[in-house]
């Protein structure tokens, strides 16, 4: 994988109280990532970015819901998130970043 590649699948930390809730516990980070994004990928860019080494990756593909704009219909776009586990002592502080 070339580093390009690397720097562009993922595209931004999920905060939510589920993602703050799975960290406290699991010692996993949530992350939005692009589409065709494949679990190898997604592990060797966050050891890439963030210099941690990662225990496994789940990933989870969210479909756009249907929502009514007045009187048209709209839908929402698809979303593809993973959540990252990290190996003992390691840790990702996004307030220092």
């Amino acid at each position: 994988m070339s580093n390009e590649r690397l720097m562009k699948v993922l595209l931004a930390p999920v905060v939510s109280e589920k993602a703050t809730r799975v960290a406290d516990k699991n010692r996993q980070v949530v992350f939005r990532v692009v589409k065709d994004a494949s679990k190898v990928e997604i592990k060797q860019a966050v050891e890439l970015l963030f210099g941690v080494k990662v225990d496994g990756v789940q990933v989870l593909n969210t479909k756009g819901k249907t929502k009514r704009f007045g009187q048209m219909m709209g839908k929402r776009a698809n979303s593809r998130k993973a959540y990252v586990r990290l190996q003992e002592g390691h840790d990702i502080d996004f307030a220092n970043r």
